[in-house]
């Protein structure tokens, strides 16, 4: 099983890694609209659209994405996007994991399916004008959401006593999640006073733009978008959770599916462009 990761991983970072550091951010943009379409086919695939429904939705989905970059190129959109798609994900997620597994059966299919398509798309511009802004911009994001989970999980593993959401993801704790929004405010004053002080960056870091823009309530942000990340993780798995689902899929060996590996990044990367555009 580890090797079986271990090589997807390896396989994946072999195809992202050299359009991520593109000085054009157009391979980037194409190559996640094909990660988007799979997350969409996933998501149709948990949501009670089996077979060729589902690949019609993921098809779709990426078709909107490639709409979106023929109409408007790169462009950033308004600011209003980012603030509504932020409202969705603090409103909505806090309705879902109030109502839990049991009650996501209970809302609409289309509805489901209309809300998941949109909060991928979503996701996808967010991810995309993230990677207009520069590599180190787009790269502190999707750090922080790494960050907080690599230092929930070992936190977790040592301290972990009070669950945090046992009907949905039994294996997290209260404590795991402290010790991400730890490592991420550690992460956040590194790059800050490391990273784009000392090392020749692109783009100043979404920290540094933090602190530009709200000084000390900078790290309030931190807080937020760490917890949003948390957020994100814990609604794939109350989706699953609701089917029965171990994974979204097994597109990615060892892994499980796209929406597996990229749950947590769905509300951070929409929220940290609403953050730095107020």
């Amino acid at each position: 099983m580890l090797k079986t990761r271990v090589i997807t991983a390896v396989v994946l970072l072999a195809v992202l890694l050299p359009v991520l550091f593109q000085p054009s951010p157009w391979p980037f943009a194409w190559a996640t609209v094909l990660m988007m379409g799979a997350a969409g086919w996933e998501w149709a695939r948990l949501n009670g659209l089996p077979g060729t429904g589902a690949l019609a939705a993921g098809a779709a989905l990426a078709l909107a994405c490639v709409w979106t970059l023929l109409i408007g190129g790169l462009h950033a959109p308004p600011p209003w996007v980012w603030s509504a798609a932020s409202l969705v994900w603090v409103l909505g997620g806090a309705y879902a994991l109030r109502a839990g597994p049991a009650g996501w059966p209970r809302i609409a299919r289309g509805v489901r399916l209309a809300l998941g398509a949109a909060l991928l798309w979503g996701a996808w511009l967010a991810i995309v004008q993230a990677k207009v802004h520069g590599i180190n911009f787009i790269l502190s994001v999707f750090c922080l959401v790494w960050m907080a989970d690599i230092a929930a999980y070992f936190g977790g593993r040592a301290f972990g006593r009070r669950k945090l959401a046992p009907a949905i993801s039994p294996g997290k704790s209260w404590e795991g999640v402290w010790s991400g929004l730890a490592g991420v405010i550690l992460l956040g004053f590194t790059w800050v006073h490391v990273i784009d002080l000392k090392l020749a960056v692109d783009s100043p870091s979404l920290y540094t733009l933090l602190v530009q823009r709200h000084g000390w309530v900078s790290l309030l942000a931190l807080v937020f978008l760490a917890a949003m990340s948390v957020v994100g993780d814990l609604f794939e798995s109350l989706v699953k959770r609701a089917v029965g689902a171990k994974d979204s899929s097994g597109l990615l060996p060892g892994h499980g599916g796209v929406l597996d590996r990229i749950d947590a990044l769905l509300p951070v990367f929409p929220l940290a462009l609403a953050l730095i555009s107020l």
